[in-house]
């Protein structure tokens, strides 16, 4: 299979269960949002370190802590998908499925037009007229909010941001979320032990289900944000924007067929607009392109250059 594809099926399965775990987040009530966010950070570094050690991957994170730059943005990264989550989860807490659903129809527009900007990414005219049917639903969904989105914003700029990071950075999926959660773990201690000390904490002291769910809020997090991090390597980021209309789908049915939100006719107007827009993606997506390097299979080399690429290698293995 292509790096391509690898990158396609990759950020797919990832939108898949991030809009899934909307069903999670009410379960662990009545924990607070902010300290299910804690647990999380409590035990991803756990989740992600055991994995860390199966793949034999401690030198890969060894060498990102030492360079300065990387591990700045990968902290950078882990406070912008903290408070992305602390976000998401609150808002399903509360009875916003759909406004969270609206903040992830906005970020595919986010993270194409940072991709645009900033990184040179093209787009076919297809595709062009497909981010414009997302954005006139947008624009009539923001109309039938009936006040300023703020929920909606938020999520869309703090999880645009986050891809453009990991896309930049562009260091293994495994070392870079064991960076990311290994910088917020001591914040996350504080604050539990603070949380524990004040009397305040629900971790613990509600039931053994509901201490089991706040355990789990690492390990549920885990999968998706591993398979998000493989595809932003893999993929232009135009195109996992594009792909981050998957979650807002799934978040919206949950809304709408579970939780049984209220669903205005302006909504449903705009819903439809952005199917067909997913239409349109799909259906440039499919269309026949020619290879790209990614996609052809590699040269085969003489037995004298695979000789000295396996020396060369062994030389460089060899260096601190």
């Amino acid at each position: 299979m292509s790096v391509a594809r690898q990158g396609v099926l990759f950020g797919v399965a990832a939108y898949l269960l991030w809009g899934l775990s909307a069903l999670y987040w009410p379960l662990v009530e009545p924990t607070g949002a902010v300290e299910i966010l804690a647990l999380r950070v409590l035990w991803s570094p756990v989740a992600v370190g055991i994995l860390v050690l199966a793949l034999g991957r401690r030198r890969q994170v060894a060498a990102i802590v030492r360079r300065p730059r990387d591990l700045a943005l990968l902290a950078l990264a882990g406070l912008l998908t903290s408070v992305n989550w602390a976000l998401f989860i609150w808002a399903t807490m509360n009875g916003h499925v759909v406004d969270a659903a609206l903040g992830y129809f906005i970020t595919p527009l986010v993270s194409i037009t940072l991709g645009v900007a900033l990184l040179g990414e093209r787009l076919r005219a297809g595709q062009w007229a497909a981010i414009g049917l997302g954005a006139a639903a947008v624009a009539v969904l923001t109309v039938a909010h009936g006040g300023f989105p703020w929920i909606a914003l938020s999520l869309a700029a703090t999880f645009g941001a986050y891809g453009l990071i990991k896309k930049r950075v562009g260091v293994g999926a495994v070392e870079g979320l064991m960076v990311e959660t290994a910088v917020l773990f001591p914040f996350a201690v504080v604050y539990t032990v603070v949380l524990q000390a004040s009397g305040q904490a629900t971790f613990g002291h509600i039931s053994v289900a509901n201490t089991l769910l706040g355990v789990g809020s690492g390990f549920v997090m885990m999968a998706p944000m591993l398979l998000f991090g493989a595809a932003t390597t893999r993929i232009p980021l135009s195109l996992v924007g594009m792909l981050q209309f998957i979650e807002p789908v799934v978040q919206f049915l949950i809304g709408v067929l579970v939780f049984r939100e209220v669903m205005p006719a302006a909504r449903w107007a705009a819903f439809a607009l952005l199917w067909v827009a997913l239409a349109v993606l799909t259906a440039e997506g499919l269309r026949t392109r020619s290879p790209t390097s990614a996609d052809r299979p590699a040269p085969r080399r003489s037995s004298r250059s695979s000789r000295t690429a396996s020396s060369d290698v062994r030389d460089q293995e060899a260096r601190p």
